[in-house]
């Protein structure tokens, strides 16, 4: 088995690490109401998607 033969340091281990982190979603703004809204995803507030009413709200 193959056993580390010396420590690893803070720093060495840390600079492995920098691309394990979270990433923000991705936002865009409605092109009917300008909610901010995720992408690939319909308006909650006017039920828009690519220019068409998917889900009815109430106005």
């Amino acid at each position: 088995m193959a056993v580390p033969k010396h420590k690893v340091s803070r720093s060495k281990r840390d600079k492995r690490r920098t691309h394990q982190k979270a990433q923000a979603p991705a936002l865009s703004r409605c092109t009917q109401c300008g909610e901010t809204v995720m992408s690939h995803r319909a308006c909650p507030e006017c039920g828009n998607y690519k220019g068409r009413t998917v889900i009815e709200t109430e106005a």
